[in-house]
């Protein structure tokens, strides 16, 4: 879908505040799986969790993507994506699970604009909360896994600066301009 674009990173990057900053400007996002999925675990007392099932936390992270695509594709125009299906993919290369076809499949026949936005580590900005437990290290491998699914998936990176976040969405912007979306 050409009309759909990833924006993607370790995290603690900027990359729901520049989603946020985008929705401001008429530009919609679809929510992210991986804070989704914890808030809903928690709220249950579910045990679906990256500190506690990796592997059934990464089964409802493509659940809920494979549900949010579904959605999107009922709804008009450019839509940015927090976070893609491939993301899933580094997510369990990035803890040593192994890669199930029916994600591989899901990331192959989901696909988004071949032009996907990452947010590289930002030091400044990176700060833990309750759902984002990774320390500053697994922040950076996160961002070099995700750099290298997403390439060896075929899509081109375009890296985000590491500026105020309507900085990035005049610079997203512009590449949407470019891109004639």
């Amino acid at each position: 879908m050409d009309r759909f674009f990833v924006v993607t990173g370790g995290p603690g990057s900027g990359k729901s505040t520049l989603l946020a900053a985008l929705a401001e400007k008429g530009l919609p996002h679809m929510p992210e799986a991986g804070r989704a999925v914890i808030r809903d675990e928690v709220a249950a007392g579910g045990t679906a969790l990256p500190w506690d099932d990796r592997d059934a936390f990464a089964d409802r992270m493509l659940a809920h993507d494979l549900s949010s695509y579904e959605e999107a594709r009922t709804k008009e125009g450019v839509l940015f994506f927090d976070r893609g299906i491939p993301d899933i993919i580094s997510y369990r290369s990035l803890c040593g699970l192994g890669i199930p076809g029916d994600l591989t499949r899901a990331a192959e026949s989901n696909r988004y604009n071949r032009h996907v936005f990452i947010a590289p580590p930002w030091a400044e900005i990176y700060a833990q909360d309750t759902e984002r437990k990774q320390d500053w290290d697994e922040a950076v491998a996160t961002y070099d896994v995700m750099a290298r699914v997403y390439q060896q998936l075929g899509y081109t990176l375009v890296s985000l600066s590491r500026v105020a976040p309507n900085e990035r969405a005049a610079f997203v912007q512009h590449w949407m301009a470019k891109l004639g979306t």
